[in-house]
């Protein structure tokens, strides 16, 4: 996968926008020309409302090339998600899309282990529908959240080595294509692992041999300290992974350098912009001493 390079300004119609507990939405708008380039792990900057003069950033869920959709999963937050929420269907938005770098796909690892954390489960989604539309890719989704889910929940079907059978719980959407999923909460949803996302990675690499593990590459986006654990995994089992990260954003084009993270490069420590230069990183780049 190769960044784009043309980022898109476009008035885009809202084609649904659905509510979910805990004050979730999926938004979903026609913006042709950002959906025919988006790639897992970018991003939208979306103008949320009259008289709110920054926009917010929106990780991407799914984009459809050919009928131009683009949908966002958000969570009400703050002042510019709330106004966000009051959008209807056949309102236009401005929307500034796709920014930034995405996730780089290896085929030497088809083994993709997708780890997604509330509002950063929409791009494990968007990454797990595009390597099933590939070919030799295996993904393998788990995903946590301290709130209701806000998708179909299903029984899943598919065998994941290591995982416990109690643990059954998957996403219908993801299901439905063949790609293997399992949630985790600390809630006691039915179906879900109690705990959390890694010690299900955990579970799953520990089944594996070691040929089988050298063919994993891990992704993963979510809360700071659920990437840091995600992190850690796949250093204790040496594995190469790229996290994308969430940092509160201006102008999200590079400008204001608002969002910059510390980084190890070649040459030493440096401040990175998360909009820009990521969301996605090297996780040893960005935890250092996970």
């Amino acid at each position: 996968m190769s960044r784009p390079t043309t980022i898109a300004v476009e008035e885009a119609e809202v084609l649904a926008h659905e509510a979910y507990p805990a004050g979730q939405y999926v938004l979903t708008v026609r913006a042709p020309r950002a959906a025919s380039r988006a790639l897992p792990g970018q991003f939208a900057h979306v103008a949320v409302g009259d008289g709110i003069p920054l926009r917010r950033p929106l990780s991407i869920l799914h984009a459809e090339a050919d009928s131009g959709a683009l949908a966002f999963l958000y969570k009400v937050v703050g002042t510019g998600t709330h106004a966000l929420s009051r959008r209807e269907v056949g309102e236009l938005l401005s929307v500034l899309a796709p920014i930034g770098n995405p996730f780089q796909t290896h085929r030497e690892r088809p083994r993709a282990l997708l780890l997604g954390g509330g509002v950063g489960i929409p791009p494990m989604v968007f990454l797990a529908q595009r390597l099933r539309a590939g070919e030799g890719f295996r993904p393998l989704v788990l995903m946590g959240s301290e709130v209701p889910f806000p998708f179909r929940l299903c029984e899943s079907r598919a065998s994941v080595p290591g995982v416990p059978a109690e643990t059954s719980a998957g996403l219908g959407l993801l299901e439905d294509l063949g790609v293997p999923s399992r949630l985790a909460s600390l809630q006691g949803y039915p179906g879900c692992h109690r705990g959390y996302v890694t010690d299900l990675a955990r579970a799953w690499l520990d089944a594996l041999s070691p040929g089988e593990r050298r063919e994993v590459e891990v992704f993963a986006c979510g809360p700071h300290p659920m990437l840091e654990a995600a992190a850690r995994v796949a250093r204790d089992y040496d594995l190469p992974c790229q996290v994308s990260l969430e940092e509160f954003m201006a102008c999200a084009v590079g400008g204001c350098a608002g969002c910059t993270v510390r980084v190890a490069t070649p040459d030493g420590p440096a401040m990175k912009r998360v909009c820009v230069d990521g969301p996605v990183f090297d996780a040893r780049a960005v935890f250092t001493r996970s």
